[in-house]
């Protein structure tokens, strides 16, 4: 079935603003400006401000939910199903997850390039599909473990290219390189118990995914922002980039945007970025399926590496781009991609349908809208 015009503009949308989120929280890394006191210049390199910026967008989402809430009680009749009433502090476990590992993300950015950071992403497959298992009763088909294994392929490959990188590369230190892909994997395993506390604590509400993702956005920015105040006085030394080597100088980023106003523009980019990006995915799964999410989100990936490619912030480096392939056919394969390819083989179909009877892979695939309920 061709998609409609709306469903087009949602998919650009999505993979417009996803690749904006990282390429301008990688650019804000790489400006130099002066600090507080005359300070001699130095990079910006403040990810928990950044961070702050991200929660400040999802936050906006909250504001959007409301808009149109109010807008959708002036008409004659309501159509928006707002879901249930819930306690906002069910939200309050979740958020500090992602408020961690968006940090530690961050954090890594720093250290290594915008590809490799977007393609060690893919991870959270691996934690997710572990943690469903222990902690949701969940039953991964073949095909998922499958995934998973092909998927901690790819991430070797893409570790590899990034270590060979690293020994030839002055703009990041083999040091740097491998602890920044180190910490993006370790982030994943957060980011995976977020979306374990998520489907078994929030989801199960009926709660809107706007009003989720902008009361998330809320608990974040509100206590990373609280956090800020501490972590100007202690102090980390040479793992800081800022002068006084605390864990972070708020004080000092603000001097540096004084500075130089382009940073502004980056950390605007981030923070206006991640609200449509989170828009436009909510609606894509609504109006597509969750597993069209998956495949623009792996295409975000692609057009990543083209622009820093493009802009000279990083090499071509060809095991990189097999990594990326093996990279997606994990997340192929876990998705459930090759379904409807193997259905299409008579000596297959049946083991295509084995999989689709197992009862909680039928349940995702009622929920992504993929098969029709039996009546």
């Amino acid at each position: 079935m061709a998609w409609t015009k709306y469903q087009l503009f949602l998919a650009g949308l999505m993979l417009t603003t996803g690749s904006i989120n990282t390429l301008s929280a990688k650019w804000a890394d790489m400006f130099s400006a002066k600090g507080c006191k005359d300070s001699p210049e130095h990079t910006f390199s403040h990810p928990f401000v950044q961070a702050v910026g991200m929660f400040l967008g999802e936050l906006s989402c909250l504001a959007v939910f409301h808009m149109l809430l109010c807008h959708d009680r002036r008409r004659p009749e309501p159509k928006m199903n707002t879901g249930q009433s819930f306690n906002p502090l069910l939200f309050l476990p979740p958020a500090l997850c992602d408020m961690t590992a968006t940090s530690i993300m961050y954090v890594a950015l720093n250290m290594t390039s915008a590809s490799s950071f977007q393609m060690l992403r893919g991870a959270v497959i691996i934690f997710t599909g572990l943690l469903s298992v222990a902690f949701l009763g969940r039953r991964l088909v073949t095909s998922q473990w499958t995934g998973i294994f092909v998927t901690i392929l790819g991430l070797v490959m893409v570790g590899l290219a990034d270590f060979i990188s690293g020994n030839k590369d002055d703009s990041h230190k083999l040091s740097e390189v491998i602890t920044g892909d180190l910490l993006i994997i370790m982030a994943q395993v957060i980011a995976a118990v977020q979306m374990v506390l998520e489907e078994k604590f929030v989801y199960k509400h009926d709660v809107h995914p706007l009003r989720a993702v902008g009361t998330e956005g809320f608990f974040g920015f509100f206590i990373l922002s609280l956090l800020l105040i501490p972590f100007f006085y202690i102090p980390v030394g040479s793992f800081s980039n800022n002068p006084r080597h605390v864990l972070e100088d708020a004080l000092d980023a603000f001097c540096q945007i004084g500075h130089n106003p382009m940073i502004v523009l980056a950390l605007l980019g981030n923070t206006v970025s991640i609200a449509f990006f989170n828009f436009a995915g909510i609606s894509v799964t609504k109006e597509i399926s969750a597993t069209t999410r998956m495949v623009l989100d792996s295409l975000r990936t692609v057009v990543i590496w083209v622009v820093s490619l493009a802009l000279g912030w990083e090499k071509f480096h060809g095991l990189q781009v097999l990594g990326f392939i093996v990279l997606l056919v994990g997340a192929a394969l876990y998705n459930g991609l090759h379904r409807p390819l193997l259905a299409k083989i008579p000596c297959c179909a049946s083991m295509v349908e084995e999989e689709e009877g197992n009862p909680a892979e039928r349940a995702r695939l009622l929920d992504e809208g993929r098969v029709q309920e039996e009546t």
